[in-house]
Order: structure tokens, then C-alpha cells, then sequence
């Protein structure tokens, strides 16, 4: 199972877009989860409302799937805004921000995803439409170049990211207002699959709801797709029943087990456990032995591994833990109590 089919890969996949988009809550009072973020961005809106001017600019930080850019669509809605939509790989050129900037229109709300990927040419055109909303064209080349002046409408940046620490200093401290996205809890990923039940017209038993919020890793992509690959079991086995034995034996089908993870994450916890004594073992082995690309492996499998305390990132190599090795249904190495096990060289590695 790659990627791009894998039920809780956090990232977007291309048949998510239509369904997403019908998902979004379009208000902060419909938006679930994220309560301390909400009722903080909520004071913001309501005070540039008051004032009757655009909002400070806004950045979101967290990791895929938890809503950064449903929240980016939610300022606009409350601010009756219009809003443009870009990303930072698209954004190579100066002169590329350039022509989106000057196409704004008063009030609108920009929404730049990716933010930290943007070109350090465009990146500092940024800073001066976020302070002063003017830009410098520059006309011309070498001693006769010459930089005209562009005032812009005032508006607001939506900027979103998966990694904030790669964003420069200068930059994060012209956002206004600064958000940090958590994971999700069990029982607000339940009210969500709830109420997204209902949208897609669909009864959905509140034990079911439990079930697929306890397997979706506390992100709210995963448990809608997890939601539509159980709605298509049971209208296809069960007669449109979604029970929470038909959950259960859907997301078993699925290969996704109670704890969340997948075939993958398995793959990952065997080969370390039963092909490595544990580890320490370096990421492109573990990558080879599961048959999968490295990025797949660090970028999919191992943050849940590690948030979850199945896998420790250690100066030498990944290192399975107590739990993985219990969960696999295998004893820990005696001696271990909690201490990563010392495994021959050869198989170390920080890569």
C-alpha cells in the first residue's frame, strides 16, 4: 500500500478534494476542535468587525489534516471577504507575488499554504506588503534598474505551514495572531464524523462514530476518509448499516487496527523488531526491508510511531519500543525496561 492509497497517510489525496470541500464547516461555531485557537481567532475577527478594518495577519502551524486550511476559508467567511488561494512551491518569482498582490482587491483575505516553501526573492517582497501593503516592481536591468513603488489594497495573509521552524524570524513576527493546531481528541473527532455523517446523508451509530474517531489519529482528514470507506462497506455488505461491528470489520479490511495503525506502520514495527532485535537500525534500511520509498516511511509511518511511543529517533538509528514489540504480540528483549536495546553496528544509522 502506497502513499498516495493509504487510508491515514494525514496528506491530501487528489479524491479527497470534492468530499473535503462539502465537509467544511463555514463558521467558527460549526468548526470542531482546536477550542483555545477558535475562541483566540474569533476575538481577532470580531474585533477588525468592530473596527470595521482587516484583521491582523494570521498564521497557522501544525501538521497536515487538522484544518489550517478550512480555518483560512472561515476568515473569509466571517469577514465577508473574498479570498485568493496559493501555495509557496508556486510562488518562485518575485514578480510571481508581485502579480497576485497587485490583483487584490480591499479587505481580501490571501490564503498562501506552504508558506515556509515560498522563494527567498518572494519572501522578502512579503514583508514589505505585509507592513507597509506596497511593493517594489523593479523596471529595467543592472545600473539602470529602477524600483517603482506599488501600493496594494490592504489585506489579509492566511499563511499556513507543516514546519514553522523553517520560516525566518522576520517573517513570523509580522503575523498578528500566531495559531498552533494540535491533534485532535476522540470525542471531538466523534462529534465531527457526527456531523459529517449527517451531511452525506448517511446514519451513522454513535458507537461506529467511536470506533473510526479511536483509529483516525486524532486528525479530522482521516477520520472523514475513514468515514467514506465504511459508509461504502456497509452500503455494499450491510445493507447501510453503520454499526460499530460494521466499522470494525470495515477498518479490519481496511488493515487499519485499534490503535490506528496500518499495514505500514506494522511493516515498519516487524522489520525493526523481528528483522533488526529492535534496533538501532537507519531509516533507508527500514525503508528497503518494508519495500517502500525512505520519504514514505519518515514522512507517513514514523511521526504517529513516535508521537505514540512505538519508535525512538535515536543519534544511531529508529529503536522499537516495549509497546511496539507488546503490540506485535512478541516479548521485549530481556534486560530492555524501557531502554532501547544495543544492536551490532552494522545496522546503526541516523540517516
Amino acid at each position: 500500500m502506497t502513499a498516495e492509497t493509504d487510508p491515514l497517510d494525514p496528506y491530501v489525496h487528489p479524491d479527497d478534494q470534492a468530499a473535503e470541500s462539502a465537509l467544511r464547516p463555514s463558521s467558527l461555531a460549526e468548526f470542531g476542535g482546536q477550542r483555545r485557537v477558535s475562541e483566540q481567532l474569533g476575538l481577532v475577527l470580531a474585533g477588525a468587525r468592530h473596527r470595521g478594518t482587516s484583521p491582523d495577519h494570521v498564521l497557522l502551524s501544525g501538521p497536515p489534516g487538522l484544518g489550517k486550511t478550512t480555518l483560512a476559508l472561515i476568515i473569509a467567511a466571517e469577514m465577508g471577504a473574498p479570498i485568493r488561494i496559493s501555495s509557496g512551491p508556486a510562488i518562485q518569482h518575485a514578480g510571481d507575488l508581485a502579480a497576485i498582490l497587485s490583483g487584490l482587491t480591499e479587505g481580501e483575505v490571501f490564503f498562501l499554504d506552504e508558506i515556509h516553501r515560498m522563494s527567498r526573492p518572494a519572501e522578502e517582497m512579503l514583508y514589505l506588503a505585509m507592513e507597509d501593503f506596497r511593493v517594489d516592481v523593479v523596471v529595467g536591468k543592472g545600473a539602470g534598474a529602477t524600483a517603482i513603488p506599488l501600493d496594494i489594497p490592504r489585506f489579509t495573509l492566511v499563511g499556513a505551514t507543516t514546519r514553522a521552524g523553517l520560516l525566518p524570524g522576520p517573517l513570523r513576527d509580522r503575523f498578528g495572531f500566531t495559531a498552533q493546531l494540535d491533534f485532535y481528541d476522540a470525542v471531538d473527532l466523534e462529534k465531527i464524523l457526527l456531523r459529517s455523517a449527517q451531511l452525506l446523508g448517511i446514519h451513522l451509530d454513535r458507537s461506529a462514530a467511536v470506533e473510526i474517531a479511536s483509529r483516525s489519529r486524532g486528525t479530522p482528514r482521516i477520520a472523514n476518509r475513514l468515514l467514506r470507506r465504511v459508509r461504502d462497506y456497509a452500503q455494499v455488505k450491510a445493507d447501510g448499516l453503520l454499526t460499530r461491528d460494521v466499522a470494525d470489520a470495515a477498518l479490519e479490511l481496511y488493515e487499519v487496527d485499534p490503535l490506528g495503525l496500518d499495514r505500514l506502520d506494522r511493516a515498519v514495527l516487524d522489520a525493526i523488531c523481528r528483522g533488526f532485535g529492535g534496533g538501532p537500525v537507519g531509516l533507508s534500511t527500514i525503508a528497503l526491508a518494508v519495500a517502500e520509498e525512505t520519504e514514505t516511511v519518515e514522512e507517513v509511518a514514523e511521526p504517529f510511531l513516535v508521537r505514540e511511543g512505538f519508535l525512538m529517533r535515536t543519534p544511531r538509528g529508529r529503536v522499537a519500543t516495549q509497546r511496539a514489540w507488546r503490540h506485535l504480540g512478541l516479548t521485549p528483549p530481556a534486560g530492555m525496561n524501557g531502554q532501547p536495546p544495543v544492536a551490532p553496528d552494522l545496522f546503526s544509522g541516523s540517516e
